[in-house]
């Protein structure tokens, strides 16, 4: 198990603690203490505190008979209610305010079983006075010696009950704190020491353990980036400053990389009673897969713009090279149409896998598979193909298949294309694929380069980094392919 930062647990509890030693000089104060008083840590550090906290009258004499019952007894001691002065320090004008305490002093033991320190505890309960004082009236019976002993055991009862009062509605406000859906932190001093942190807070930083450690040494990863200044800027002005989808790399995972977060936020000041900043409340709320989204839809969309311009002018090609290859209109309407649902089914292939590519066994597949299995084999490893490369191929090996189908071996019962491909290169990205037709009618080279040729040659070197090479053997037609590849590619060999 991991050990307790006493140290850390004791200057983050949120009400007033400190400690005596026998002589009653302060050992140690909390941050709450410090607060309360109004002084600072080295100010109280080996005082007497009733020379820094001077009190002649009846809570002095009770303050100090409970200490002293304390180092007699050793035994626990509580004062239900006490009126003490506080010396207010000279920024807020100097004098005495009068202020009262609900105090438990618990007694702390050296190793010989003595007692050696006294920690005391208090409740600044001043406000509950004052309101119960403007209900029933002054209480200022405290300092009369002849108040009974039952008035005193009734006031104490119910400040008692007024405190499980405040207790149980500070247990729920900070459960609420907690389990608020957006992330919160409470930053306090000149270093932003964390005093409060809720569970959004923590799942955004990874689950680290950030109270009483100061903000440079809990998240290190912030240095050099912007809101430690802006977190400055915010406790020298005392003005808030609201932050949105800003970007901020932090350490989630102890052995990972630093990731990209982005969040909606506001540092807020938190002032003390003369309006000066002493902290920062850091509300927010983490809107990474928004952002993510929204960048994901401007990427599809520029994509989209892209992808229509690029098909319609492959369509318009399509239509200048078709009309300009056909005698007649209807033999032009037949050309092009089949070319169009050639596209159209490359892109149908392409819309099953989101635009991310396909398998270009997929892409051959989808031509030659409407001719018959035994009319076809394919040999050669799984190879992805990216959105651009499908669309070309799906192009090329229509004008092959439809060459095929009307004056290769797809024209008669006996013939067959085989495809082989392999990838090549150590890095893997360099496709070499040939397309081999065998058993149709005699071949002899054309006397003009048709549109499919210029397509096939075109294509391959104008929009994915390729060339192909038609060989018009007597045999057959072989059309050879090569080009580098776009996508990741995985997989072993695969035979079809």
């Amino acid at each position: 198990m991991p050990q307790i930062d006493f140290r850390a647990l004791f200057e983050t509890l949120p009400s007033p603690h400190m400690v005596l030693d026998r002589d009653l000089c302060f050992v140690e104060a909390n941050l709450a203490y410090q607060r309360v008083t109004e002084r600072t840590r080295d100010q109280l550090i080996g005082g007497n505190i009733f020379d820094l906290f001077p009190n002649p009258g009846e809570g002095g004499r009770r303050l100090r008979d409970s200490f002293e019952r304390v180092l007699a007894t050793g035994q626990p001691d509580t004062l239900a209610l006490i009126p003490y002065a506080i010396a207010l320090p000279v920024s807020r004008g100097g004098g005495f305010e009068m202020r009262f305490w609900s105090a438990v002093h618990t007694p702390l033991f050296d190793e010989g079983g003595q007692v050696a320190y006294i920690l005391q505890n208090t409740v600044d309960v001043t406000e509950i006075q004052r309101l119960k004082d403007m209900a029933f009236g002054p209480a200022g019976a405290l300092d009369a010696p002849l108040e009974s002993a039952t008035h005193l055991y009734q006031r104490a009862q119910e400040l008692q009950e007024t405190n499980l009062i405040l207790v149980e509605e500070t247990n729920q406000i900070r459960n609420l704190f907690m389990q608020a859906p957006g992330f919160m932190a409470v930053l306090i001093g000149p270093d932003f020491v964390f005093r409060l942190v809720n569970n959004a807070y923590q799942n955004l930083i990874g689950g680290r353990a950030v109270i009483g450690r100061p903000l440079a040494e809990a998240l290190p990863e912030l240095e050099g980036q912007a809101f430690q200044n802006i977190l400055h800027d915010v406790m020298v002005t005392g003005q808030p400053y609201l932050g949105q989808a800003a970007s901020v790399m932090l350490q989630r995972q102890a052995e990972g990389p630093p990731e990209e977060r982005f969040v909606d936020f506001i540092y807020q000041p938190i002032l003390d009673a003369r309006g000066a900043p002493w902290g920062v409340f850091v509300e927010g709320s983490d809107v990474t897969d928004r952002v993510r989204a929204e960048r994901q839809q401007k990427l599809l969309l520029d994509e989209l713009n892209h992808r229509v311009k690029n098909t319609l002018a492959t369509v318009q090609a399509i239509a200048a090279q078709t009309l300009r290859t056909t005698a007649s209109p209807a033999a032009f309407r037949e050309s092009f149409e089949a070319r169009l649902l050639a596209l159209s089914a490359t892109h149908d292939l392409l819309t099953q896998s989101v635009w991310q590519g396909a398998p270009l066994e997929d892409v051959i597949l989808m031509e030659l598979r409407p001719h018959g299995v035994e009319r076809y084999q394919l040999e050669g490893p799984e190879v992805a193909l990216s959105p651009a490369e499908t669309l070309t191929l799906g192009l090329v090996f229509h004008e092959l298949v439809t060459n095929a189908a009307k004056y290769g071996a797809l024209s008669t019962s006996e013939g067959c294309v085989r495809v082989r491909w392999q990838v090549r290169d150590q890095d893997g990205r360099r496709l070499e694929l040939t397309w081999s037709e065998e058993g149709g009618p005699k071949v002899s080279p054309p006397t003009r380069q048709g549109f499919g040729s210029r397509l096939i040659e075109r294509s391959l070197q104008g929009d994915i980094d390729g060339e192909a090479r038609l060989d018009f053997d007597e045999g057959g037609l072989k059309c050879h392919l090569r080009m580098r590849l776009q996508a990741q590619q995985t997989g072993d060999a695969a035979a079809a």
